[in-house]
């Protein structure tokens, strides 16, 4: 069953040798020199074009720069090594420093930016200082989707695709740019996304390999340190998946909230002709809610005894008009 299922994912008139995939996965095989230049030199432009793609709030070019971001070589180049049980590769080691490289040019881009620029604002921000679970499942999904494409020789077309899916130097930018405006939590999150993307991504591949056959190809080498690298990626897999189940948690919670809230303030402008809600949500340290309204606004105290019924006690309620008006609703008691 497992040999049909290996021969039907891998087709021995499609198989990649062991040497092919460690001459594009290990940075130091072959002609080193050429390769290490190429990879920090996209690394370096990919950064920067992430870097302007998320302070431009830019998905276009935030995916561009996925597309030519080199940092799953040496990751995918781990897995490999896992798999050979080859103790000398420095894959991971490059992966490291290119990370540490891709932060260093998030923080320089932060020094364009005022430092009144509110961060919450962007939504490339936002949208990677918050990971999941399900970013999790993407990721893990992602390394095996391009451990087979690099093992076959009839579908590396689709590589460029499995690139723009992996969060890679995104987050690491927005690490940068939280750093240098001093949004400690912010910038921990995207970490967190990319730990649990790079950590997923070795662990996905490492199975593919192993299980079409690579580790048997590299018989006779350092199997126990293979197997020890193996538990320390499974029990960090693990680590990872509890802040990312918890920041799930929350993130379906807040979400209630903003529904609840949303639907109370619908329902006391029910009277007020054209308006409307315009977000609802939380703006840490205050949960804020957004209205557009042409005409004046109903009594706030009957806005705030509804909201008593759908927001936990001790959340500072501001609501916020098209015209700039601020109220502060104080907190739900």
């Amino acid at each position: 069953m497992i040999d049909s299922l290996r021969a039907w994912l891998l087709p021995e008139t499609q198989r990649r040798t062991l040497d092919n995939l460690t001459d594009d996965l290990d940075l130091r095989a072959g002609d080193a020199r050429s390769k290490l230049s190429a990879y920090w030199t996209l690394l370096t432009l990919s950064s920067m074009i992430a870097g302007a793609g998320v302070l431009a709030d830019s998905t276009a070019t935030v995916i561009g720069a996925m597309i030519i971001a080199p940092l799953s070589t040496p990751i995918m180049g781990t897995a490999l090594g896992l798999v050979k049980g080859d103790r000398r590769t420095k894959a991971l080691r490059y992966a490291v420093a290119g990370a540490v490289v891709v932060v260093a040019i998030g923080v320089l881009f932060a020094l364009l930016i005022p430092a009144e620029y509110d961060l919450r604002a962007n939504s490339q921000v936002t949208g990677r200082v918050t990971p999941g679970l399900f970013d999790l499942i993407a990721a893990a999904s992602t390394g095996l989707a391009g451990a087979v494409a690099l093992a076959r020789k009839d579908i590396a077309a689709v590589l460029p695709g499995v690139a723009i899916s992996i969060s890679l130097v995104p987050p690491l930018v927005v690490v940068g740019i939280c750093i240098g405006q001093g949004a400690g939590l912010m910038a921990a999150g995207a970490l967190l996304l990319f730990l649990s993307n790079l950590i997923a991504l070795v662990l996905a591949g490492t199975f593919v390999f192993a299980f079409l056959g690579y580790a048997e190809a590299s018989r006779g080498r350092a199997r126990g340190a293979t197997r020890r690298a193996r538990v320390v990626l499974a029990t960090l897999f693990l680590v990872v998946s509890v802040p990312l189940a918890i920041t799930s948690l929350v993130s379906l919670y807040v979400t209630q909230l903003d529904h609840r809230a949303t639907s109370t303030t619908e329902a006391w402008l029910a009277s007020v002709p054209d308006a409307s809600v315009t977000s609802a949500g939380l703006a840490l340290p205050d949960f804020v809610i957004e209205i557009k309204t042409p005409g004046d606004l109903p009594p706030t105290n009957t806005l705030r005894a509804d909201l008593r019924e759908v927001l936990p006690a001790g959340l500072n309620v501001v609501l916020v008009t098209t015209i700039g008006d601020r109220v502060d609703l104080g907190e739900m008691p």
